[in-house]
This record gives C-alpha cells, structure tokens and sequence, in this order.
C-alpha cells in the first residue's frame, strides 16, 4: 500500500524506507475517517489538501511550500486559511498540525 501510495517508494517498497507510512499502515487497515478532516478529504477539496499536504511536507516553510506548489506566497496563505476554517484546526498547533498531516498521508494508502 505504501508503494502505490508514494511512487518514490518504486513498484515495491522495502519495509525499511518506507518512513511514517509503517505506522500508519500498522496504525489502520480502515480508511480514515477523523471528523475534523472529513471534510477537506472529499473530492471537492483536493487541491487545498494538496496544498496542506506539500505545506507540512515542507516543515511549514512558505517560501518552500509556495515554489513547490508553483503558487505565489500570498496564494499559500489564503489556502492556508480556507484549510483550517474547513477543518477548525489551528494549523500553528503541532498537535493540530500532526493530525492533518497523519490523516493526509492515511488517506495515501486507501
């Protein structure tokens, strides 16, 4: 699940590399579903959750998120924003931020 989560990981991935994903996939067998991240997890948010995804990827880094996404910084911010009013996390809380990077990585192996 992993592999076909993350191509980096390649066709088949050693238990070894695969990082965080071993304890998710250890974790739950199930799809996730956490309440506060329900929503952004739909179909109709999946380029604010990509956004989110590749912010916490990036350690909170802007700059780093923004040039990765190919998006201005300002742009970063307002999906930042729209983010945390979906979900009602306080994404300058790391447990908030741990939450949501863990749902979006979970949902990788569904």
């Amino acid at each position: 699940r992993a592999a076909a989560a993350q191509p980096r990981f390649g066709p088949v991935a050693r238990w070894s590399a695969i990082g965080p994903y071993r304890l998710l996939a250890a974790l739950a067998a199930d799809p996730v579903d956490d309440p506060a991240t329900r929503a952004l997890l739909g179909p109709a948010h999946r380029e604010l959750a990509r956004t989110a995804e590749v912010f916490l990827d990036c350690a909170g880094q802007a700059g780093r998120a923004a040039a990765a996404l190919g998006i201005h910084r300002q742009t970063l911010y307002y999906r930042l924003a729209r983010v945390e009013q979906l979900t009602g996390l306080d994404l300058d809380e790391g447990e908030d931020r741990l939450l949501l990077h863990m749902a979006l990585k979970a949902a990788r192996l569904t």
